[in-house]
């Protein structure tokens, strides 16, 4: 658990975020169909990366029960795919869900395509003191905490014998944070990170 302006979240290793006393679910950049658009061009990407993505989707709703799922931008990784289809049948299985996406630079369809999938569309949402964007803001409006996705944060851990990893995180800093790209096929971007910010590593399935 996390605390930050007197509400709660729940960091899970499964590169997500629960935020308990409003039932809601925050994931970022699934990048659903992404292994496609490289197969398209060539390079051998596994269909299996699709369909874990959405096991995990489906697992994380199963095991917490979330009234409103959001995703931070970055659903889908271009235009339509099959990922398309596979988002539909979960947000109509899950119909008693709520389904948000807070629109991403790969989200470029309409928005009536989006709520055709069972996807209300907004450019921001402001839920409690989070203030909920795709890309971290670099100016934050008073009172908020900016949650954010867009980066795929990552840090590097050395090892005394020079030897060294990146592993995907959770960053928070002084005004906001943003959360690990929750899909299996997006890599990383190291972070620069000081003293005052708090950072979450994501390593065999724990958090440290």
């Amino acid at each position: 658990m996390f605390k930050i302006k007197e509400a709660t979240l729940r960091l899970l290793p499964q590169k997500a975020v629960l935020v308990p006393d409003d039932r809601v679910l925050l994931i970022a950049d699934l990048h659903l169909g992404k292994a496609n658009h490289f197969r398209r061009s060539g390079i051998a990407v596994p269909h299996a990366v699709n369909d874990r993505n959405m096991e995990l989707l489906v697992e994380l709703i199963n095991t917490h029960r979330p009234e409103r799922v959001v995703f931070l931008g970055d659903l889908f990784h271009s235009a339509y795919n099959e990922g398309w289809e596979a988002m539909g049948q979960v947000a109509r299985h899950f119909s008693g869900i709520q389904f948000q996406l807070v629109r991403g630079n790969h989200d470029i369809m309409s928005k009536l395509q989006y709520e055709r999938c069972g996807l209300q569309v907004v450019e921001q949402l402001k839920m409690g003191p989070f203030l909920l964007t795709h890309e971290p803001l670099e100016v934050v409006p008073g009172g908020y905490y900016n949650l954010a996705g867009h980066l795929h944060p990552g840090v590097r851990l050395t090892s005394k014998g020079k030897q060294s990893i990146t592993l995907p995180c959770f960053f928070f800093g002084e005004d906001g944070a943003v959360l690990p790209a929750f899909g299996a096929f997006t890599g990383y971007v190291r972070l620069k990170v000081s003293r005052r910010d708090h950072v979450f590593v994501i390593a065999d399935k724990q958090i440290i």
